[in-house]
């Protein structure tokens, strides 16, 4: 696949993205859901090498291809590996998934309700370096924990600078705003943020387009402006913390948003299976999170 070809994918393909990507922090909690205690290893280079083998036997599974995973997330290790014996973001294409690449990194202490992203002074390298190896975009993420317009707004007005900078090396950035989902003010927290979402789209030049990663709106419905928005090529759902039955039943209820799902697509899988069980696992839950994508009530 081309640029063209990966373009025109994520606009309209049938399927949806899986988010590969947790980081330092989030690796344990990881590793844990897939039966790997933290006694496994005693080194960061030994954890990361586990999640990696995970992130492998995921990619390699013959359960996993670009009917229904129209992309994939990587978090910068895995971007940088190599899975059945192919550089990954290489073996993602040739199996028609789109390479994205996770590119923040991490959260600042949270200030008017909301966490910003650290900054990234090596964003330029990471960006060419990934645009190298055939990455077609990335996604960065802030945090939304209550309804603060000026927090929400400072959020909003990170992502799209960051995202400027995505374009500028020929990528496709998605803008992952997160509104928590144990917010006591969801529902305003959802209409600040369009809002906001709207008023920088108005201001991005024409002929750029963005792609969203959102929490799932209180309200069904409530995010078909930017679905329809002729700047945003696609809008994308995380799991935000629901189990994946739940998060497949909300997923349905909105049209054309599809799942960008981590945990509720990694939460049956386990290091101890068969690979026929492994196998089997999880592509039932792509299966699932597949509906939710594409059967909508």
């Amino acid at each position: 696949m081309n640029f063209a070809e990966m373009t025109a994918k994520m606009a309209a393909g049938n399927g949806f993205i899986a988010a590969l990507d947790q980081s330092g922090g989030s690796t344990p909690k990881a590793l844990a859901g897939y039966g790997i205690g933290e006694d496994a290893w005693t080194t960061e280079a030994e954890m990361f090498d586990l999640i990696h083998s995970m992130r492998e036997r995921i990619i390699t599974s013959p359960a996993f291809d670009g009917s229904k995973v129209i992309g994939a997330i990587l978090f910068e290790r895995t971007m940088d590996g190599t899975a059945g014996g192919k550089p990954v973001p290489q073996a993602l294409i040739d199996k028609g998934v789109v390479p994205f690449i996770k590119i923040d990194k991490g959260l600042e202490a949270e200030e008017n309700g909301v966490q910003l992203m650290k900054p990234m002074p090596e964003l330029d390298a990471l960006l060419a370096r990934s645009k190298a190896l055939g990455v077609f975009g990335t996604k960065e993420r802030s945090v939304i924990n209550s309804a603060n317009r000026a927090g929400i707004a400072a959020v909003v007005k990170q992502q799209f600078e960051v995202g400027q900078q995505v374009l500028a090396h020929g990528m496709m950035p998605i803008i992952e705003p997160e509104v928590n989902i144990k917010s006591e003010t969801r529902a305003e927290c959802d209409a600040i943020l369009l809002d906001e979402i709207l008023k920088n789209l108005a201001e991005l030049p024409e002929g750029q387009q963005v792609m969203l990663k959102l929490s799932l709106p209180v309200e069904p419905g409530k995010f078909d402006p930017l679905v329809d928005h002729p700047k945003v090529l696609r809008v994308v759902a995380l799991s935000g913390g629901y189990k994946r039955p739940e998060a497949c039943v909300e997923l349905s209820k909105n049209r054309g948003i599809i799942a960008s799902f981590s945990r509720a697509l990694l939460e049956d899988l386990r290091h101890q299976m068969t690979q026929a069980e492994f196998d089997a696992a999880l592509g039932e839950a792509i299966d699932q999170i597949y509906r939710g994508s594409t059967q909508k009530i």
